[in-house]
């Protein structure tokens, strides 16, 4: 099938598939015309990373889960630890996420909200609240 085919069954655009196929992710066959020929496999292999990159996995993790998920011989706990940590990177985002909400719960909070031009936000993102005492 071609990539439009393809894509539509795999559920990505066609840009995301010859992407993939760029860094090697997939390597559909050529058919006689020199046109990309995708196979039910490839279209598997396509709805797999879609799933994994919806989980947020790098392309370096899908990678190394494409590998594992076609290696029959593989050790489950490869896995494991490929999705551990993620989980840890996970949770470390949200500790980031959560700590830039409460600064930019109290710069709103700082701030007045009027017409005047004194700004604790953007005197926060200048660097200039500390010094100027808004914000300590």
């Amino acid at each position: 099938m071609n990539v439009g085919d393809a894509a539509r069954r795999a559920g990505l655009p066609a840009k995301t598939i010859r992407y993939y196929e760029e860094i090697g992710l997939i390597a559909p066959q050529r058919a006689g015309n020199g046109y990309r020929d995708y196979s039910g496999d490839d279209v598997h292999r396509l709805a797999f990373l879609k799933r994994a990159r919806n989980l947020g996995f790098s392309i370096d993790d899908c990678r190394q889960l494409m590998a594992l998920y076609q290696d029959r011989s593989r050790a489950s706990a490869d896995v494991r630890q490929i999705a551990s940590d993620h989980v840890t990177a996970i949770e470390e985002k949200i500790r980031e996420l959560q700590s830039m909400r409460a600064t930019l719960q109290k710069l709103v909070h700082a701030c007045h909200g009027d017409a005047r031009p004194d700004c604790p936000i953007l005197e926060e993102m200048a660097g200039e609240a500390t010094a100027s005492g808004h914000m300590g």
